[in-house]
């Protein structure tokens, strides 16, 4: 477990899945460089690395598309994660037990009903070609 505070989250609310919480935490790096806020190494975070409701769950999925592909919305459903007000509440919880900040603007309502999840997760799917490795023919 990289953060055993985690574990109490899990406890107090057994909605999500441990997993859920780990990845918001990857989802949020990555979003932050996506938008170009992330902090240097070693740079404590300021409010020039806040990312808005909007923004989190664009990197959420961006990120799970590309670590999961065809299988992002099977894996958030086994984690519970089923609406953009599922990850606003993962945030929330993460919040609460003082795992992540927030600014006086932020709130739960950011994340209610922005985008259909699944079909974010899914739509327009594809594989590109360039990414698989050559097919070695045999000699006759």
């Amino acid at each position: 477990m990289r953060h055993p505070e985690i574990a109490e989250i899990v406890r107090r609310d057994r909605r999500y899945a441990y997993e859920a919480y780990e990845f918001i935490f990857d989802a949020l790096g990555h979003t932050q460089q996506m938008v170009g806020r992330k902090p240097r190494e070693g740079e404590p975070l300021a409010e020039e690395h806040h990312v808005s409701g909007a923004e989190i769950l664009r990197g959420t999925v961006d990120l799970a598309r590309k670590e999961f592909g065809f299988l992002a919305k099977t894996v958030f459903h086994q984690w519970g994660v089923t609406r953009t007000d599922d990850i606003g509440e993962l945030v929330f919880n993460l919040i609460e037990g003082s795992l992540l900040s927030k600014t006086e603007t932020d709130r739960r309502a950011d994340f209610q009903n922005l985008f259909d999840l699944d079909r974010a997760l899914t739509d327009d799917f594809a594989i590109s070609l360039n990414e698989a490795p050559p097919i070695r023919r045999g000699h006759r």
